[in-house]
């Protein structure tokens, strides 16, 4: 083997550990990057349930207040809607002058 066969086994090695020390280093980045994505994935499903979970809070909520009309309430609510129809029915006879 000549001397300059010897340089080129010896740059040729040198890229070649260079080249090894890079793909370990894009592997390690890639490890760290797929971990980070399933941290991601966690959060996001663990903010997707909490969202259902409110989602059911708000409508219960809702249903619960609609429920929780008392008798007074219901009550008033009649007899403003009783005075509406009254006054729709004196505009309507009103407008058959």
């Amino acid at each position: 083997m000549t001397e300059e066969d010897k340089k080129l086994l010896s740059t040729f090695e040198a890229r070649l550990r260079h080249l090894l020390y890079e793909y370990q280093q894009l592997k390690q980045r890639n490890e760290d990057l797929k971990t980070l994505i399933r941290k991601k994935d966690e959060i996001i499903e663990e903010m997707q349930s909490n969202y259902n979970n409110l989602n059911t809070k708000y409508a219960n909520l809702k249903l619960a207040k609609i429920i929780s009309i008392n008798n007074s309430e219901a009550k008033d609510t009649k007899q403003r809607l009783s005075k509406l129809v009254r006054e729709i029915d004196k505009c309507i006879a009103l407008l058959n002058n």
